[in-house]
């Protein structure tokens, strides 16, 4: 009997309606190929430990910090210029005003000779493309009088000093572009490696972060025995050289490099020290002088300032103001600076410890001065 069922369609088949093992076999290679692809593709880089990502931050905020010290020097050097051009500006409008009147003198005389009919030099002087190669003629000036030759002169140095005034003018204008220039670059650094800082902070997990306050909280406890020792170093001089200028400035000594001054030094220290503590917990701000936020070295700046003596604005020129003195000589107010770039600044208060503003996300704050490495220390004054 013929049966009536449909025949079952062929999983795979040629054009002609007949199966293949050619589909089966290509089907099995591109499924082998793939699973090929994946055992063999390259495996991901691994991600960088806990003490990685600290030794990165760290490094980056330094970076951060040498970029703001240069945005600190540009801003000044901006400023500057801009308070020269300025100047300038107002110096040109009074110059113009004097030349203007030079000029209203001049015009009195030709009308004057051009009225009564004679000679009129003048005149021709201020019809002239060039006036200084008309007054050159002796013959001409011969017929001014006294007056006359006195306006003349007048115009002309009038004249000479708006021409040097205008290239002056000028030069300022383009040093100040370049100022502006330099600080754009210097601000758009500190900002990319304090983003790249945030980025890698904003990768780790609960637990990372918690073996990442450990690691701080170890650097920390390591920098405060150091402190300490220290603190005993300074308090063993005080018993040795009692009432000495240690004592008004609560640690340190006054010998090796110290200045001469003892008790004046120490009075200005205690200001500039006074107003450092009053800024406690104030947040650190890139290129900040105050009132309500500082970097490092406008801490410093606007400390010292409080007590009448003015630093410079970069890390770079405050080590270079005052007297330098050893670690073991630091008297409260000294001034410490700290990596081979010379980055970064804080106050002495003695006992091992300062106060500086440390870096973004933190406040001013007192910490041990072997947090960091020492490049060295100053005493204003």
């Amino acid at each position: 009997m013929a049966s009536h069922r449909k025949p079952r369609t062929p999983i795979l088949a040629t054009p002609g309606g007949r199966r293949t093992a050619t589909g089966l076999t290509t089907a099995a290679l591109a499924s082998v190929t793939l699973l090929s692809q994946t055992a063999n593709a390259a495996p991901k880089a691994p991600q960088p430990t806990v003490e990685e990502v600290k030794q990165q931050v760290d490094d980056l905020y330094q970076q951060a910090e040498v970029a703001t010290q240069k945005y600190n020097a540009a801003k000044e050097k901006a400023d500057s210029g801009q308070h020269t051009v300025n100047r300038l500006i107002d110096e040109a409008a009074r110059r113009a005003e004097k030349m203007n009147e030079s000029r209203r003198r001049l015009g009195s005389f030709a009308s004057a000779q051009y009225q009564s009919g004679g000679i009129n030099p003048t005149a021709q002087l201020m019809l002239a493309k060039d006036p200084q190669q008309f007054v050159d003629r002796n013959h001409l000036m011969q017929q001014l009088t006294g007056r006359q030759k006195q306006v003349v002169t007048d115009y002309q140095e009038q004249a000479a000093a708006a021409t040097r005034q205008r290239a002056e003018a000028t030069q300022s204008l383009t040093d100040l572009q370049h100022a502006q220039t330099s600080l754009k670059e210097t601000k758009r650094n500190v900002q990319t490696k304090l983003a790249e800082a945030q980025q890698l902070l904003s990768r780790l997990t609960a637990q990372e972060k918690a073996r990442l306050a450990e690691l701080e909280r170890q650097k920390e406890a390591a920098a405060e025995r150091k402190a300490e020792e220290q603190a005993r170093k300074e308090a063993e001089k005080r018993r040795q050289h009692p009432g000495g200028s240690d004592q008004d400035t609560g640690g340190g000594s006054s010998d090796g490099g110290g200045s001469s001054d003892g008790g004046s030094y120490s009075t200005k220290a205690q200001k500039a020290l006074a107003f450092a503590r009053s800024q406690m917990g104030k947040p650190y701000v890139w290129g900040a002088t105050g009132p309500n936020s500082y970097d490092c070295s406008g801490l410093t700046q606007a400390a010292w300032k409080a007590a009448g003596v003015d630093l410079p604005r970069t890390t770079w020129d405050q080590v270079k103001t005052g007297t330098r003195v050893s670690t073991d000589h630091l008297q409260p107010g000294d001034l410490v600076f700290f990596y081979n770039d010379i980055s970064h600044v804080g106050m002495y208060i003695g006992d091992g410890k300062m106060i500086h503003a440390p870096h973004p996300g933190a406040n001013v704050r007192v910490e041990s001065i072997y947090y960091m490495p020492i490049y060295g220390s100053v005493r204003p004054g």
